[in-house]
């Protein structure tokens, strides 16, 4: 082979001066670690983040509500229910079966009418066994009473007989004493009639008390028992009904509130107030203070206060719940119907965006809502849409408040 075929050797070295630089393993650790630390600064910023907009606010909030525009100025406000004035439980005045009941609630009966009656059949037998014995006694006074005619006519014989000396003194002294007996039983035949017409009477009251009426005209406000049940003037067992119906007087109806002890200086007879009705929040009725009940509850330090209703009508009803507003003296009630408007805490409404809005609260979070707003009613205002009555909405919301942020409200 020839010589200048042959590979050069030196032509086969590696030159390391001309191999590029490899990457150093601690290089690539570093690069990693930074990576990892701008991982964790950004989690950490959205948990602050995410934290700051899920942890709760406290609030303060208030209830959207019903208020009548001419009452800002009231001197007071109590809450209180409507109580007839006039209203019984009524109960027979015998123990017996219910037998018949001829009302169900919501009735209106005179006063005397029958509501109901017991079973009669053993004192309806009495009263007949009573009458029969009246009649026989009657009988009895009249035959006492002939026998006294005649021993009265023998006894005047007698008597002119003795004068004439055609009888002895003996016959005479007999014709005297029958004489005497026929009258003494004239007095026991007319105490014997005396004693059977009090039993007469006596069974008749028996008769009568199985008949349960009415003691004055009202309405049967509840049914509290029912044909077949034992009813007895003072129920003993639960097997045992007491009243029969309760009954009401609906032109009784007032307004029973209470007032604290702090505040009574500033009720007073006769002061004109409106009364709203939790059922009819729309339609405020006016009243007046009828009474002032001079005592104290010792443990509610309050008075009791009783308001007539003076435009009541037949929505009112007993055990409804009522706000009362005192008027301040002088106040005008009369004239057409009140009307009232619903209206929010005026700090509850501020201005976001050129909008004016609210922030509702449902189920520990808050929702913006776009609300229309009207008169000014002292610290109120007048709500004409976006809120509805009973919405709590969040007082004084702060700055930063958005909807669905979580609030938690101060007690």
């Amino acid at each position: 082979m020839n010589d200048a075929n042959k590979p050069d050797l030196a032509s086969l070295r590696i030159r390391r001066d001309e191999i590029p630089p490899a990457r150093s393993q601690s290089g690539g650790r570093r690069s990693w670690g930074w990576l990892a630390l701008g991982l964790a600064a950004l989690l950490i910023v959205v948990f602050i983040v995410a934290r700051g907009r899920l942890s709760p606010v406290t609030v303060q909030t208030a209830v959207v509500e019903r208020l009548v525009p001419g009452a800002a100025g009231t001197v007071l406000t109590a809450t209180g229910y409507v109580v007839a004035q006039r209203q019984a439980a009524v109960a027979s005045k015998g123990t017996g079966r219910l037998e018949q009941l001829n009302v169900e609630e919501g009735d209106r009966v005179r006063s005397g009418q029958v509501i109901g009656r017991l079973e009669a059949t053993d004192v309806e037998a009495s009263l007949a066994a009573a009458r029969a014995a009246e009649a026989q006694a009657k009988a009895e006074l009249e035959r006492a009473r002939a026998l006294a005619r005649e021993a009265d006519l023998g006894f005047n014989r007698a008597k002119n007989l003795l004068n004439g000396k055609l009888i002895s003194q003996s016959d005479f002294d007999a014709a005297e004493a029958k004489f005497k007996t026929a009258d003494a039983g004239v007095g026991a035949a007319e105490a014997a009639l005396a004693s059977a017409r009090a039993n007469v009477a006596y069974a008749a009251v028996q008769v009568e008390n199985t008949y349960i009426r009415a003691p004055f005209d009202g309405t049967v406000l509840t049914k509290n028992a029912d044909v077949g049940e034992v009813v007895a003037p003072f129920a003993s067992s639960a097997s045992t009904k007491g009243a029969v119906v309760t009954l009401a007087d609906m032109n009784s109806l007032e307004v029973e509130a209470d007032v604290s002890e702090s505040n009574i200086a500033q009720i007073h007879p006769d002061q004109r107030c409106l009364v709203t009705l939790d059922a009819l929040p729309a339609s405020p009725y006016t009243g007046r203070v009828k009474k002032i009940v001079p005592t104290a509850d010792r443990a509610k330090a309050t008075v009791l206060t009783k308001i007539q209703i003076l435009n009541r009508d037949a929505r009112v009803l007993p055990e409804m719940g009522a706000k009362v507003s005192f008027l301040p003296e002088g106040a005008d009630t009369s004239g057409a119907p009140v009307q009232t408007v619903l209206a929010a805490p005026a700090r509850a409404v501020v201005e976001r965006n050129g909008k004016s809005v609210a922030f509702v609260l449902h189920d520990k979070a808050v929702t913006e809502t776009t609300v229309g707003t009207g008169q000014r009613i002292g610290g109120m205002v007048e709500i004409n849409a976006g809120l509805s009555e009973g919405d709590v909405v969040v007082v004084d919301p702060p700055a930063g408040l958005q909807s669905g942020r979580r609030v938690q409200v101060k007690s």
